[in-house]
Formats: C-alpha cells, sequence, structure tokens
C-alpha cells in the first residue's frame, strides 16, 4: 500500500520536506546578513483534520534555522503571529539578555515587531522554541542546526518530535489540574493571546520483555497524536538515501510532555553526540529521549529497501516515527502501535561518556536542588518553592558549580539549565564521567549530580522541560552577583 503525502493546508512548509538532504544539499545563508526567523500561525492537518497551530520559519520557507561551518547565528526575529512571543535558543550559550526568555529586562516582542539575535553559535544538534507560556505545545518549536566541517558534508536527516491535541494548552492544564482553569494566573500565551509567564526578579533498559521497570507516573497528558516532522504514521516524513551511505540521525525531542524510546528497526546505530556535544560513541539498536533532549545517531543503510525509524511513548503502545528508504523503494503502511513500552531510564546515561569532559576540579559550591511535587493538586517545586517566588541559585563567576538534584516525587523530571553546559558527574551516587549536556532526566525518587563551570554571567532559568510541570511551579533562576 502507497502512502500519498499530506498537505500543510497553509503557512509554512512541512518539516517532511526539508531534511534528508543529499550532500551538498544543505542551504547556507550568507554570514554577511542576518536570516529572518518569523514567528507565525498557519493550519496543519494531522489525522485528517485541521488544526491552527504556530510556526517558526526560516528564510527558506521551511522550519527553523540551518549554519554552515563558522556561521554566526544573525537572526532577526519577526513575530507575525499577532500575540506576544519570544523564542530561545535551547542548548546555545549567548549573552542572557539574547536567550530568549521574557525576564523585565527583554520582554516578549509584541506583534509585528522585530529582534535581531546575533552571537557564536556552539556547532551540534539544537533546537528553538517560544519561552512564552505554553506556545511550546502548539509547536512554536523548530531545529536549530549548527554544522561544523566534518558535518558539513555528510547525509544527515532531521527527526523532530512533537505531542500534539486538538484542545489547547489552557484546556489540557484545566484536565491535570482539575480546577476549570491555569494555576496562579499563569496564561497560555496561546492563540487566544493569553498572557505569558511574569519573569519577575523572585528573591537502556528497555521495551515490553527486554527490562527495565514501569516505575513512577507517566504522560500526564492524553495527546490525540504524536509527530515526527509534524507528520504522524499514516503519511510518514520519508528520506530518500543510498545503500551503504552513512547517515546522521539528528534526534530532538521537542515534545512538551512525553519520553520516548528511539527504535531504530532492522538498522544498528551508534550515539555519537547527545544534546549537541560529542560522547564516546554507544551502539545499540533502542535508545531513550527524555523531552528537549537530543540524539545524534549515525546508521547505515545495509541492503535496498525502506527502513522505519520509530520513537515509542514510555508507558504506552502509541508510536510515531519516519522511513528511511532507497531510491525506488516501496513505503507499506506503518501501524502507529506496538507492545507497551517501558518507563525511559537512564541506562543509556550511565554508559554516556564526554568526549571533551570538564577538567578534573573539586566543586567550589554544592547546591541541593529538591524536586518535589503534589499529584492531586498538580503543583510542582524546586527546594519547596514555586515559580514565581524560587528560591535563587546564587553562583559567582569562575567557581565549579555542582547541583545536587535530588526526586522526591513520583514522576520523572527532565531537568534543563539555561546558559550552561554541565557534565553529568553522578547516578544514584554512583560517580560518572559522564555526557556534556544541558538537558538530563532525573528518574522518580533518583538523584542526579551535575557539574559546570560559572563562566556565562547573567540570569538563567533551570526547569523542568515539561511544559506542565514548569507552569505549575518547577523553575527556579541561576543567578550571577551583580545582575538586576
Amino acid at each position: 500500500m502507497q502512502i500519498s503525502r499530506r498537505n500543510v493546508l497553509s503557512g509554512a512548509a512541512s518539516l517532511g520536506t526539508v531534511l534528508g538532504a543529499t550532500p551538498g544539499t544543505i542551504t547556507r545563508a550568507r554570514a554577511s546578513a542576518t536570516q529572518r526567523l518569523t514567528a507565525g500561525t498557519r493550519v496543519l492537518e494531522v489525522n485528517g483534520k485541521a488544526a491552527k497551530v504556530f510556526g517558526l520559519v526560516g528564510p527558506n520557507g521551511l522550519p527553523g534555522i540551518t549554519l554552515a561551518p563558522g556561521e554566526r547565528f544573525a537572526v532577526t526575529l519577526d513575530n507575525q503571529a499577532g500575540i506576544e512571543t519570544i523564542v530561545h535558543w535551547h542548548g546555545q550559550l549567548p549573552d542572557w539578555r539574547q536567550d530568549g526568555v521574557p525576564w523585565p529586562q527583554t520582554p516578549p516582542l509584541a506583534p509585528g515587531a522585530q529582534r535581531v539575535y546575533d552571537y557564536t553559535p556552539i556547532p551540534g544538534t539544537f533546537w528553538m522554541h517560544s519561552h512564552q507560556g505554553m506556545q511550546e505545545q502548539q509547536l512554536m518549536a523548530a531545529p536549530l542546526i549548527v554544522h561544523d566541517t566534518a558535518s558539513a558534508n555528510a547525509q544527515e536527516v532531521v527527526m523532530m518530535l512533537h505531542d500534539f491535541s486538538f484542545k489547547t494548552p489552557d484546556e489540557l492544564m484545566a484536565g491535570l489540574t482539575k480546577k476549570g482553569g491555569m494555576m496562579g494566573g499563569m496564561g497560555s500565551g496561546g492563540m487566544g493571546g493569553m498572557s505569558g509567564m511574569n519573569m519577575s526578579s523572585g528573591g537502556m533498559g528497555g521495551m515490553g520483555g527486554m527490562g527495565g521497570m514501569m516505575g513512577g507516573d507517566l504522560n500526564d497528558v492524553a495527546y490525540d497524536a504524536y509527530l515526527t516532522n509534524e507528520r504522524t504514521l499514516d503519511d510518514p516524513h520519508v528520506s530518500r538515501v543510498a545503500v551503504g551511505q552513512e547517515i546522521r540521525l539528528r534526534i530532538i525531542n521537542g515534545s512538551s510532555s512525553t519520553n520516548y524510546w528511539i527504535d531504530l528497526g532492522a538498522l544498528a546505530g551508534k550515539v555519537v553526540a547527545v544534546d549537541g556535544h560529542d560522547v564516546v560513541p554507544v551502539a545499540g539498536t533502542l535508545f531513550p529521549i527524555a523531552m528537549a533532549q537530543r540524539l545524534d545517531v549515525l546508521v547505515t543503510l545495509p541492503a535496498a529497501g525502506a527502513y522505519p525509524v520509530f520513537a515509542q511513548v514510555e508507558g504506552k503502545t502509541s508510536r510515531t516515527g519516519l522511513v528511511l528508504a532507497t531510491p525506488g523503494a516501496s513505503i507499506t503502511k506503518l501501524g502507529d502501535a506496538a507492545s507497551a513500552a517501558n518507563a525511559v531510564d537512564l541506562s543509556l546515561e550511565m554508559q554516556l561518556r564526554a568526549a571533551q569532559p570538564l577538567a578534573v576540579r573539586a566543586a567550589d559550591v554544592v547546591i541541593p536542588l529538591k524536586l518535589g511535587g503534589d499529584m492531586s493538586q498538580y503543583a510542582w517545586s524546586l527546594n519547596n518553592r514555586a515559580w514565581p517566588n524560587p528560591e535563587v541559585l546564587m553562583v559567582k563567576a569562575g567557581q565549579r558549580v555542582a547541583i545536587e538534584m535530588n526526586n522526591h516525587s513520583m514522576m520523572s523530571h527532565p531537568m534543563h539549565l539555561h546558559g550552561h553546559t554541565f557534565q553529568v558527574e553522578a547516578i544514584n551516587g554512583q560517580p560518572q564521567i559522564g555526557a556534556m549536556r544541558d538537558t538530563v532526566l532525573v528518574p522518580p525518587m533518583g538523584a542526579v549530580r551535575i557539574a559546570f563551570d560559572a563562566n556565562n554571567p547573567g540570569r538563567w532559568l533551570m526547569h523542568c522541560h515539561n511544559l506542565y510541570h514548569m507552569m505549575s511551579g518547577m523553575m527556579t533562576e541561576v543567578r550571577y552577583p551583580g545582575i538586576v
């Protein structure tokens, strides 16, 4: 059964037409001028039904931005969304005023306004998303790929994952809180023009029978669909690739409230980078990925044909994915269900070793961070404090900072630190020379210690990247002295 391509009804072109570029087809913008990134709205077809969503469209009419080796991140963000917005460059290390967070010093862009961002990017697989309320849930997100000389001419396929609902984020949150609306008066920043966050200065287990545990609470939200490059498996993104050609899968979990298992199926792969940073390669066919994390996986098609790559939702039978296929290979109908998957765990994390770890050095300061929550009230906290009244984590320039995260809840929390790259130093008390990351999963009742060098003064968010946990209080600030 041949699969026909579905259409984006209006607005930006589908991600399905973007990536899986053959060598030499990567778009390279001139470094002499800024690229225009447009935040707007469009209508997307999901399971035969039209949905109005946001979008971040680059200068070539496709989602996101791709930079050539050595090219600056010189981007003009043009807000045509009809609502205030601001975009965070997830995992990048700009000056804090360019981080894309609605602090009082860096307010959101009004409808029709523009803002220029200009900094030296770090190469790798990154992404961008709105940090205004819950616009991220409605697809105000896109890839940010920064090539280096080693990857510039490689064949690559971007696999960006989303969880999708026809309900508004406010409706989803109302279902979680069971209070008929948003908690604490925080608006979603969604299509209806709600207000955004008030950024005031507040003081390898496996799936099915393959091992692992179904511990903790999973999947707060019942989604209508799971997307890869904005497509369901009814009409997946098909990338034509060559037999024997090494392919770099750049996998981005842009979901708001969903962790996945990446299942390579008949392909063997090796993880060579996480969150944009090289690691000692780890071979396998099944890899966990938490919200906001990225995996770079090298695969090679052993023979002509079509090879699906799936992303299966933890704790569910639901899955999404794409197809790598040689020229002329027929694509058969793919099912969107499989055997139930276990909870995403730290089985891969415990195997990862940074290719370029932090210099060996004792921590100058160790900050305890208790991850807590009340499922019955759907209220989440850090050190028993909830945003917008957090316990601010103060650091000083030049310090080696360690953060001891202990999860006292029965849900996992993908913890993201802005403006810094950290190393995973210990998991449940077991020392690691782990990966360099910007987002790490802390499982239920688990503990993860991270370390980073305080070398980027400013105000930086640290929060759970489960959007609904963050919006329900699980966010704080890492701040340097003298920053107001």
